[in-house]
């Protein structure tokens, strides 16, 4: 069994920064394409920044120019970082990746998610 657990998340003035972390546990041999997504209360889930397994990224819109996703291969870990915080950025944060297991096999777990929360 695999699992991602994200850790970072907390309370934030505006204008401030925060670095979420996803790290897979468990029978993880590798991390494939890592990605974060949020979901504001009463929104849908969104991506948020996706990282392919050759460091490809890609962002939302709404966080260009203000978020940094990268990866660590050797925690099979991905981080997240976010700068210029925003109150409309506040959030749970998920992490999601498609993992390539010890066994061979692929799966796609999601973290349990992570509160961030900013202040005007």
């Amino acid at each position: 069994q695999v699992r991602l657990v994200e850790s970072g998340g907390g309370l934030v003035q505006a204008g401030g920064s925060l670095r979420l972390s996803c790290a897979a546990s468990g029978s993880t041999r590798a991390i494939n394409t890592g990605g974060w997504y949020r979901q504001a209360p009463g929104k849908q889930r969104e991506l948020v920044a996706t990282i392919t397994d050759n460091s490809m990224t890609n962002y939302a819109d709404s966080v260009k120019g203000r978020a940094t996703i990268s990866r660590d291969n050797a925690k099979n870990t991905v981080y997240l970082l976010l700068n210029s915080l925003r109150p409309e950025d506040t959030a749970v944060y998920y992490c999601n990746a498609e993992i390539f297991t010890t066994w061979g096999t692929f799966e796609n777990p999601w973290g349990q998610g992570t509160q961030v929360t900013v202040s005007s």
